[in-house]
């Protein structure tokens, strides 16, 4: 009996480790831009159980395998928020993946370089680089671990929905030169940053990422509503009407760019929820998470 037991624990362990994998984002060069770290990565758990990390010098992606085979080989790369300051790793990262693996996508949770002139040489264009590398490392996957190539999607909550929206609107672009697209096939926008204007913006998000005084130029550049072009994928947004941190005209002035290039969109609004809720708005019973999936069904990527 004890030897049964034994073993049923083993292979619930084996199973653990396979559907949980982190991987370095730059497994075999130096990290591009990255200056000798004088201070060691932070992680810590709140007493409200949310597990929230910064100084991140080693970018990575968390893997969750699908916990079924599904014949429509999706990918999506999580970008959790954070104001550019921390990231909100595990409600709006690694809770959203086993989620998502539970329907048979692959999920990946980018651990992205947050901005920081004593670490980085390109600060601003640090978190689009591995965003960017992300996409690519997951398509440069594709047949190994099949995964469809042109069904890999990027989610990003807050200040990740400003993330993943700029590696749907700059990929023509790229910070780094490869072989590999790093367009995203598709963006799930979460309360997202999206304008870095002055009526709109999350200042706290803008002077991460720009400094204290960004040029007319820079604001405008990461603008993603202004960015938006003939290729940039379809979205899926969602955000609260009483969103005190960002505000809902983020998500409007997307959802009409996108509108007015003809391109795919999804939008809904919550009448309360504020920010930060995660996969769960308590303020209603209607659960977005569903929507998603509809989504992704029309989309026929489930």
């Amino acid at each position: 009996m004890k030897f049964i037991t034994s073993l049923v624990l083993m292979m619930i362990a084996a199973q653990t480790t396979q559907a949980q994998q982190v991987f370095d984002l730059y497994p075999t060069k130096s990290i591009p831009g990255a200056l000798p770290a004088t201070v060691q990565e932070k992680s810590e758990t709140a007493a409200d159980g949310k597990t929230r990390v910064s100084l991140v010098t080693n970018p990575t992606l968390t893997y969750y395998a699908p916990a079924k085979e599904n014949d429509k080989h999706v990918a999506v790369v999580i970008c959790p928020g954070g104001g550019y300051g921390i990231l909100a790793i595990s409600h709006e990262g690694y809770d959203v993946a086993k989620t998502f693996a539970s329907w048979g996508i692959h999920a990946f949770v980018l651990k992205y370089r947050l901005p920081n002139t004593a670490l980085q040489s390109n600060a601003t264009f640090a978190p689009l680089q591995d965003a960017q590398e992300a996409i690519r490392w997951v398509r440069s996957k594709s047949a190994e671990w099949k995964i469809d190539e042109n069904k890999i999607g990027i989610m990003g909550f807050s200040a990740g929905g400003h993330l993943a929206a700029s590696a749907s609107t700059h990929f023509n672009s790229p910070v780094l030169q490869s072989n590999t697209d790093c367009r995203p096939n598709a963006s799930i926008l979460i309360y997202p940053v999206i304008s870095f204007s002055d009526s709109l913006t999350h200042k706290g998000s803008r002077q991460n990422l720009l400094g204290q005084n960004p040029t007319k130029e820079q604001i405008a550049a990461w603008s993603n509503e202004l960015q938006v072009q003939a290729n940039t994928p379809p979205a899926f947004l969602v955000h609260a009407g009483d969103d005190g941190g960002v505000h809902v005209g983020n998500s409007v002035a997307y959802y009409q760019a996108l509108q007015q290039r003809k391109i795919e969109a999804t939008l809904h609004i919550y009448p309360h929820g504020g920010h930060g809720f995660g996969m769960n708005n308590k303020t209603t019973t209607d659960q977005w998470m569903d929507r998603l999936k509809t989504w992704f069904t029309d989309l026929k990527w489930l």
